[in-house]
């Protein structure tokens, strides 16, 4: 595997590379400039008595080279990537075609090249997993290595692509995976720093962006900064809520054959380029300009609102390409224009907008995709400002709490729900069909309170001959349980006479006797559980004991065959 994993870095970072260099040859093509959204409303070189109207037509001339493109050769090439990978890994073993590799780069590089509105990061970490899943096969690896080899190629091409090696372990472990297994980390930060190695010999040793140092001035810009987690997690569902709402508009008007789709809708994106060419493609140099003050209030709006709705368009239409860039985009310019407004209104605060248009940045990815973790370490490596890590902590934290609690679903996640597919579903089990908890529940064991001395406890587990017991308050209120492994730990303590159960108490999910056992079973059979959960009746009161031995002896059963009459 450590062989397997250098040799999926090495082939993630070569394909970030070409993918890369296809990129800049079409956008070269359609524009005639290295990024149009960066040079106005300039003609092409090839076409000037157009004048700037060309760019009209360009998404059309695209849609019908990738249209076709996709429909006949691989259709999960199209849209942003990341849901078809997290598709694979958990319901189709990791399982991904050989051939996705090489049409999404052409599809994606020909999407972003003609004017789509979309980021690289999505194809980039699809064709590093196609590759990572081709590869496992092709060596007869188990489905668990298949997984992992997928994983690495995403990691890889992240890695690669950004100059972020960290982040990509981390997009790779904590989105894809959700795993941090010793294991699964070295495989994938070997694959990581393999590409990243490719990577920095074709692009350079540099930050993606190139920024000024910025500093925090007051502490009070910290509940600032919490205000903008909060804006950021609102951007974030409304990103989310628009991006699948103009793809359900997409779907009920279109009629026609679905190759032609991009090219009749690239006439729609052509027109949004004409008045605001800054929504060309991926648009860093866009995002930069936001970061360093260069646009007002107004235009940074103007700019919020027509990225939503560029990325939207081109998604919708049948384009390919990733969702990450254009959250960044979205945080860049609401920080920029919220940092404008605070200093404007605190002049003796000393605040730079451009701390919070990083800070943003941050915390709508953070907010859209519900990997905070990523979001913090991928805008570090990204922009090489560790000087902001406390305000982006903090901003992260509270976007992605409250957009968790706005909507269940991330913009990766809700793509498969749309499709009926949850992956973070347990697999039918027709034995359990019909069945509760109270089929499987044991008596429920004598509770301990919470100001019981560390001895009365250790005596009322050893007479139980359990594992836990649950912890009830004065009032008979749960409020977790005990274990033996943590009472036999505090025995070790210097103060280990004036422990209480209040202080040993380890929270404990509980179910109810009539909830369905399959429903419990996530519950049931995590690492942590391994004595089982306290089953607690619509009153709160303790009432059984749900062990996951009782479960698995059902699951693993064997049928009785009936007895054929003579």
């Amino acid at each position: 595997m450590i062989v397997l994993a250098i040799v999926v870095g090495a082939l993630a970072g070569v394909g970030a590379v070409a993918f890369r260099w296809l990129i800049k040859i079409a956008t070269h093509f359609f524009t005639g400039t290295a990024d149009y959204s960066d040079a106005g409303h300039a003609a092409h070189p090839w076409l000037p008595w157009m004048g700037r109207f060309f760019i009209v037509l360009v998404p059309v001339v695209g849609g019908l080279v990738y249209g076709p493109l996709v429909h006949r050769f691989a259709p999960e090439a199209r849209g942003h990537g990341v849901p078809e990978v997290m598709y694979a890994i958990n319901k189709r073993a990791g399982r991904i075609p050989a051939r996705v590799a090489l049409i999404k780069a052409l599809a994606s590089a020909i999407t972003i090249g003609a004017g789509g509105s979309v980021g690289r990061e999505g194809p980039i970490v699809q064709i590093g997993s196609a590759m990572g899943s081709t590869l496992a096969r092709w060596t007869k690896l188990n489905e668990s290595q298949v997984r992992l080899l997928v994983a690495c190629g995403a990691a890889g091409g992240i890695a690669a692509t950004f100059n972020a090696p960290i982040a990509g372990v981390f997009f790779a472990l904590e989105l894809l995976l959700a795993n941090f297994v010793a294991r699964a980390f070295a495989a994938v930060v070997l694959a990581s720093v393999t590409a990243s190695v490719i990577g920095r010999a074709a692009f350079g040793d540099v930050a993606f962006l190139s920024l000024p140092s910025f500093t925090v001035h007051s502490m009070g810009e910290y509940a600032l900064y919490a205000v903008l987690g909060l804006l950021a997690a609102v951007v974030a569902t409304a990103f989310v809520k628009v991006l699948y709402g103009f793809e359900d508009v997409a779907d009920r008007l279109w009629k026609g054959p679905e190759w032609l789709r991009p090219a009749v809708g690239g006439l729609l994106l052509g027109l949004l380029l004409l008045v605001l060419p800054q929504m060309y493609g991926v648009g860093y140099p866009v995002l930069e300009n936001a970061v360093m003050g260069k646009y007002l209030v107004g235009f940074l709006l103007l700019l919020l609102v027509g990225k939503i709705i560029a990325t939207s368009l081109t998604i919708a239409i049948g384009g390919s390409g990733g969702v990450f860039a254009p959250a960044l985009f979205l945080g860049a310019t609401l920080g920029a224009g919220f940092g404008q407004v605070a200093a404007h209104a605190f002049p003796g605060v000393g605040i730079n907008p451009g701390a919070y248009a990083l800070v943003g940045m941050g915390a709508v990815f953070a907010g859209a995709s519900r990997a905070p973790i990523t979001a913090v370490i991928i805008l570090f490596e990204l922009t090489g400002e560790y000087s902001i890590i406390l305000p982006l902590l903090l901003a992260v934290v509270i976007s992605t709490m409250v957009s968790t609690g706005m909507s269940k679903e991330s913009v990766y996640t809700a793509k498969l729900m749309r499709r009926g597919v949850d992956i973070s579903a347990q697999p039918p089990r027709p034995e359990l069909a019909g069945l509760t908890v109270r089929d499987f529940m044991l008596p429920a064991p004598k509770s301990v309170g919470t100001r019981m001395s560390l001895q009365e406890a250790l005596r009322a587990l050893r007479i139980s001959r359990r594992p836990g017991l649950p912890v009830l308050t004065e009032h008979g209120d749960y409020v977790g349980v005990i274990t033996a492994v943590g009472a036999a730990a505090a025995m070790g303590d210097d103060d280990a006479e004036a422990v209480t159960v209040s202080q040993l108490i380890e929270w404990r999910e509980y179910v109810g006797p009539d909830d369905p056992i399959e429903s419990v079973l996530g519950v049931l059979l995590g690492e942590e559980v391994y004595d089982g959960i306290p089953v607690l009746d619509s009153e709160g009161v303790v009432v059984g004991w749900l062990r996951r031995d009782s479960v698995l002896r059902r699951m693993t059963a064997q049928p009785v065959a009936p007895e054929i009459s003579k």
